[in-house]
């Protein structure tokens, strides 16, 4: 098989290979320059041409300058041949764990007459691609195949260059079925062809090379003089990757030309029909990753069966919405999940992954990192995060001062209440009255708060804090979250920056700031993707970087912060008086159970509560749901 046809795109691939090669020559030339000027006055000198005091000085000159040139173009080339090109993260597959998975790919690689990819493996995310991994730093080479001549010089006497790693998105291999799979990834096996190329194969060598030296010059930590040797080659390196990089990116456009056209001929009709099961797909992990996963991440909880739950979550999709219902109908047929011999262990690892890049979790399991099931997700995750947040926001209540009543004379509850946030958050303007309540003031002492805005009775620069402000500039000087509000010498800005400025009352808006310097602390107070020891010299190569490597969201807003706390309460106290319980929606998330019928319209009453101060909509809910915010609640 030469793999390498007579299709456009490849033609096209090949010259545009041979313009990056071209690159490479030219720097080549230009640093043999020197060089070839020096011999030329060294030989001009010794037969008696070129003799003189003008010219011995230029043979000096000219000959050092060609020394230090040629051993920084010999430091480049060492450095291009030596630094480890970058790799995804993904989880191996072997032969002996997936034996149809890897059949399947053989038998598409005979139909499209092109290398079967060296080794299969396994990536969290809703893609697939080939990846050369034939670099000495990327692990022992392959095991001789039919083209090569085993034995110690094997090396030297391969004839075709390995062929790359197929990397499957494993949401694919759950929710796809066998000949969906097979459809979608007929193209991609079918860029083994080109990449089999030697002038293609030689010029991605060379861009690795170069995008990886940028990384080695870009390391920090470095001493004076090295920094200096590695700017030097990190400039060498940009230069020539602007260089060819028009060249590169056509080359790789042209390679996946001419694999669409190779692969046009198998299973043509169902890849139009996959290629909808892709964003299907995407859709599906996204959501799950977002509104299921990222919660069960933060508690130090992950779900150790993601693909699985991809499956339920898009089931359920095609259950609540009509245009999904042909979905369903696809279930009957079989999984990709299939052709694999143990594909609980694959998931396992590829959620672990997922955590991984995704969240920056560690990279084993341990105490404080612990696999969950989805039978046990409602419990471990959704109550522990709910009881979790109400804890939170009932601390930074009793650091601001706030009593556990209205009346400072009633009798203590004998434990935390959702009463207590509702009358902390009710504003006086809101037709609902709230006595007053102790605060500590700036001495340690504590004064009447009566709730009047300040503007209705005066400020008094010797008392409290009627807002307890100066607690937040407090914990905003001890945490360094200065992100709550635009800065602490700056209170009254509202709950945080963008659109939450203008929204919310000022009481919000100081336990919005308190949340979020209490949530800071507890995040400094934690490692954060922490390596295990034994791990694999791939995994390490990104580890040593800045985890999470994909970050799904962005960090919450004091006003979504607020609204978050607010909405855990309301469900403790549910769960504590009226019977609720915890559940999990694969939509959307954690949810409330109340009489067996999950909760959909609680936001828009937390939201009335902490940005107009109206705790109207919300108490009326919980008067018709049975809720009864006076009884305390169980906490973490």
């Amino acid at each position: 098989m030469t793999g390498m046809g007579m299709e456009v795109g490849a033609q096209a691939a090949r010259s545009r290979a041979v313009a990056v090669l071209r690159v490479r020559g030219r720097a080549l030339g230009v640093a043999l320059l020197p060089a070839g000027a020096a011999v030329i006055l060294l030989t001009g000198g010794s037969t008696g041409h070129l003799v003189g005091r003008g010219w011995d000085t230029a043979r000096w000159i000219v000959s050092v300058l060609a020394v230090l040139v040629l051993l920084a173009a010999a430091g480049i080339a060492l450095v291009l041949a030596r630094a480890r090109p970058a790799v995804s993260p993904t989880v191996p597959v072997a032969e002996e764990a997936a034996p149809d998975l890897y059949r399947m790919v053989r038998d598409l690689a005979d139909r499209l007459d092109v290398p079967a990819p060296s080794a299969i493996a396994v990536t969290p995310d809703c893609d697939s691609w080939l990846e050369d991994r034939t670099h000495a730093a990327h692990g022992p080479p392959p095991p001789p195949g039919p083209d090569e001549t085993p034995g110690p010089g094997r090396r030297a006497h391969r004839r075709t260059p390995a062929a790359p790693v197929l990397v499957i998105g494993s949401p694919f291999l759950w929710w796809m079925r066998v000949g969906e799979l097979r459809a979608v990834i007929a193209p991609v096996i079918a860029g083994t062809g080109p990449s089999a190329h030697p002038d293609i194969a030689a010029a991605r060598r060379f861009v690795s090379g170069l995008d990886a030296a940028v990384a080695v010059a870009s390391t920090p930590g470095r001493c004076l003089p090295v920094r200096g040797v590695c700017a030097v080659l990190g400039w060498v390196a940009r230069l020539l990757l602007r260089g060819c990089r028009e060249h590169a990116t056509q080359m790789e456009r042209g390679v996946a030309a001419a694999a669409a056209e190779r692969a046009q001929t198998v299973d043509y009709g169902l890849r139009i029909v996959a290629q909808e099961q892709v964003g299907l797909a995407y859709a599906g992990w996204d959501r799950l990753l977002t509104r299921v996963a990222l919660p069960a991440w933060r508690m130090g909880r992950w779900p150790a069966r993601l693909d699985v739950g991809v499956v339920a979550a898009l089931t359920e999709l095609s259950r609540r919405d009509r245009l999904a219902e042909n979905f369903t109908s696809r279930l009957g047929e079989r999984p990709a999940c299939d052709l694999l011999e143990e594909p609980g262990v694959v998931d396992e690892a590829a959620s672990l992954l997922a955590a991984r890049l995704f969240h920056g979790g560690p990279a084993e399991p341990g105490p404080d990192w612990a696999p969950v099931d989805w039978q046990a997700y409602p419990e471990e995750v959704v109550d522990r995060t709910w009881r979790a947040d109400a804890a939170r926001l009932h601390r930074v209540l009793d650091s601001l001062g706030v009593h556990a009543s209205p009346d400072p004379t009633a009798p203590d509850s004998g434990g935390p209440t959702l009463a207590r946030v509702l009358d902390h958050l009710t504003e006086p303007t809101s037709g609902h009255s709230v006595q007053p309540h102790q605060v500590p003031d700036g001495t340690g002492g504590s004064g009447a708060r009566t709730g009047v805005p300040e503007s209705a009775s005066g400020p008094d620069p010797s008392g409290p804090d009627p807002s307890g402000l100066g607690h937040v500039s407090e914990a905003c000087d001890a945490s360094g979250a200065l992100g709550v509000l635009h800065s602490c010498d700056d209170e009254d800005d509202g709950l945080g920056d963008g659109d939450d400025t203008d929204s919310g009352t000022e009481r919000s808006a100081v336990l919005a700031a308190g949340l979020s310097a209490e949530l800071a602390r507890e995040e400094a107070a934690v490692p954060r993707g922490a390596s295990a020891v034994g791990q694999s010299s791939e995994r390490a190569e990104w580890d040593d970087g800045g985890l999470p490597l994909f970050p799904l969201q962005p960090p919450r807003t004091a006003r979504d912060l607020l609204a978050d706390h607010v909405t855990a309460m309301v469900c403790c106290a549910a769960v504590d008086t009226a019977g609720g319980s915890p559940a999990l929606d694969w939509l959307d998330g954690p949810s409330l159970l109340l009489g067996g019928e999950r909760t959909a319209d609680l936001t828009p009453k937390v939201f009335s509560l902490i940005e107009d101060g109206d705790p109207g909509p919300l108490r009326d809910w919980l008067a018709a749901s049975g809720i009864r915010p006076e009884k305390p609640v169980r906490l973490v």
